[in-house]
């Protein structure tokens, strides 16, 4: 069964994080120079929330706010869902789909470890499958 330290270890344990006092500005910058959807909002090194262009788009730019005046804090999501590296790939599917999100943080021990995304998870499934799919057609050709 695939796990999402298998994950970790072939995308890295790299997470990109943004305190809860900076302006929403700075975390929109921060994902569109890194090329990413979310931010994990941290404060002393502990996870508090995260922040995403889904959020910015709907408690922001929806609602008419400023980006430059609007802290974090203000519109990042405070109850987030996390993983731990033990679990398995389809039952963080399970977790994306049943609380509508799209990136779940890895914790360990009460430190942040990691993140996948929903495309993270989707990929490892369709490796996993193209992977079966070639052992029963070697083996069906046997």
């Amino acid at each position: 069964m695939l796990q999402v330290r298998h994950l970790l270890q072939q995308k890295g344990s790299l997470v990109h994080h943004i305190d809860p006092d900076e302006p929403v500005l700075a975390a929109i910058q921060s994902m569109a120079e890194r090329g990413i959807g979310a931010l994990l909002v941290t404060q002393a090194g502990a996870l508090v929330g995260m922040v995403s262009e889904r959020d910015y788009a709907r408690k922001v730019i929806l609602k008419g706010r400023s980006s430059r005046e609007t802290l974090v804090r203000e519109i990042m999501t405070g109850e987030v869902v996390t993983v731990s590296p033990a679990d398995s790939v389809e039952a963080c599917m399970h977790l994306c789909t049943d609380h509508h999100v799209r990136h779940l943080p890895v914790m360990e021990d009460g430190a942040i470890v990691g993140l996948v995304s929903i495309g993270d998870l989707v990929k490892a499934v369709i490796d996993q499958q193209s992977e079966q799919i070639q052992h029963l057609q070697q083996y069906i050709s046997g």
